[in-house]
């Protein structure tokens, strides 16, 4: 198995103690962790903080610099809109905030969708930036993920980068025409380039299954590396979900 070359930018080399564990115990360990996150009862909000200060940990010990993880949650800045519009489209009792008039349970809403979402990003991010793109494929294995859910994500990783390269040759050869994509008319186009492109990729895929089949291919990727974990790595690894399933458990309690 191997991931495209530009998702290796997600992965931050370094020699630390989470970045040894083996993925399908990192895997395991953000997944607890979202759900106890998920479970957070609505009507308390301290949990957070120490959900917030778990991440905190885990990026420090593995030397992930708070400039990439900011940068990297852009991909949150469409669930960031849904939730500022949440107090003001929101029925219900309204309070008035800096003179606008918002609905208070939008307000709470908006909060509890920002945080659990931050949370959960935040730790998506901290597991890309530890673990090799091959890795989280071998560790979903050994998860026992349906083969071919697996097999699809594998094809993704290493196909997505020739797919960008056939869109960048076909703007390359637009605007060596003289086009430029400038108003509405040109949608047209644009709409005939994606259906190209889409038949290009279908015809690359099947030459590429009937090549995988003339070597042998029955349905099933080859292991050419396996990843083996140890107790002690499922240990360490079970810090992080062990802290966020009993504050969760604790918010649950005393709420």
């Amino acid at each position: 198995m191997s991931g495209g070359h530009a998702h290796h930018q997600l992965y931050l080399d370094r020699e630390t103690a989470i970045h040894r564990l083996a993925p399908q115990c990192k895997i395991a360990a953000v997944l607890v962790f979202v759900i106890a996150v998920v479970a957070t009862p609505r009507e308390t909000d301290w949990p957070y903080a120490v959900y917030a200060l778990a991440l905190l940990g885990v990026a420090a010990v593995a030397r992930v610099p708070a400039l990439v993880v900011v940068r990297r949650m852009v991909v949150e800045i469409p669930f960031v809109i849904f939730a500022l519009l949440l107090p003001i489209i929101a029925r219900g009792p309204r309070v008035d905030v800096l003179g606008v008039s918002l609905s208070a349970n939008g307000l709470e809403s908006a909060f509890i969708l920002l945080a659990k979402g931050t949370l959960g990003v935040v730790a998506s991010i901290l597991l890309a930036a530890t673990t090799r793109p091959r890795d989280l494929l071998l560790g979903l294995q050994r998860l026992r993920m349906p083969e071919t859910l697996v097999q699809i994500m594998t094809f993704m990783f290493r196909y997505v980068e020739v797919v960008l390269a056939e869109m960048t040759r076909m703007r390359i050869a637009r605007e060596s025409r003289g086009f430029q994509a400038r108003h509405a008319g040109h949608l047209r186009v644009l709409a005939n380039s994606a259906g190209a492109l889409f038949i290009r990729s279908y015809e690359r895929g099947e030459r590429v299954h009937l090549a995988m089949l003339s070597r042998g291919y029955v349905g099933r990727m080859p292991v050419l590396v396996d990843v083996r974990s140890a107790p002690s790595q499922w240990a360490v690894a079970a810090l992080l979900p062990l802290v966020a399933v009993a504050t969760t458990a604790a918010a649950w309690v005393i709420r």
